[in-house]
C-alpha cells in the first residue's frame, strides 16, 4: 500500500498533471464567462432578432398535463451556439499561440567549419591545409 501512494505521489506532482489541473480549472472559469455571454447578451440579442422570443421557453411537451416529458430544445440551441462560441475563441487562441511560435526565429544553425585537413593528391593521406609538401610521400603539393 506504501508503495501504491508513493506512486500516486509521484504521479501528482508531475508537471503535466499540474498543466492539466491548471488547464481544466481555468477552462471552467472560462466557460462561466462563455455562458453569460451566450445567455447574457447573445440570446437575448437573437430573442429579439425573431420576435422577442426567449430560447429557454422554447419546448416540446411529450404528452399532456403537468406531468408530461418536454424536450427544452431552446435550451439546446443555446448549448450549440455556447459551443460554437467555445469553438471560436480555442480556435483563435490556438492559432495566435502557433503563429507566435512561428514569429519567434530559431537559432540559426552554425555554418559548418572551414576544413582544417585535406588529402594528398598522391598518396590519399590527410595533412593539413596549409601544408606544401606531404609529410608521408614527400610530393610537392600546389
Amino acid at each position: 500500500m506504501k508503495k501504491f501512494i508513493s506512486e500516486f505521489k509521484e504521479f501528482i506532482s508531475k508537471g503535466n498533471v499540474m498543466d492539466l489541473a491548471v488547464g481544466v480549472i481555468i477552462g471552467g472559469a472560462f466557460q462561466a464567462i462563455v455562458n453569460s455571454l451566450v445567455n447574457d447578451i447573445i440570446m437575448p440579442i437573437l430573442g429579439a432578432i425573431f420576435g422577442g422570443l426567449d430560447f429557454s421557453h422554447w419546448v416540446l411537451a411529450l404528452g399532456k398535463g403537468e406531468n408530461a416529458s418536454q424536450l427544452t430544445y431552446g435550451n439546446f440551441i443555446s448549448a450549440v451556439i455556447n459551443f460554437l462560441l467555445m469553438a471560436f475563441v480555442l480556435f483563435s487562441v490556438i492559432k495566435a499561440i502557433n503563429k507566435a511560435k512561428n514569429a519567434v526565429k530559431k537559432p540559426a544553425e552554425e555554418a559548418p567549419a572551414a576544413p582544417t585537413t585535406k588529402k594528398c593528391p598522391y598518396c590519399f593521406s590527410e595533412i593539413d591545409i596549409n601544408a606544401t609538401r606531404c609529410p608521408h610521400c614527400t610530393s610537392e603539393l600546389k
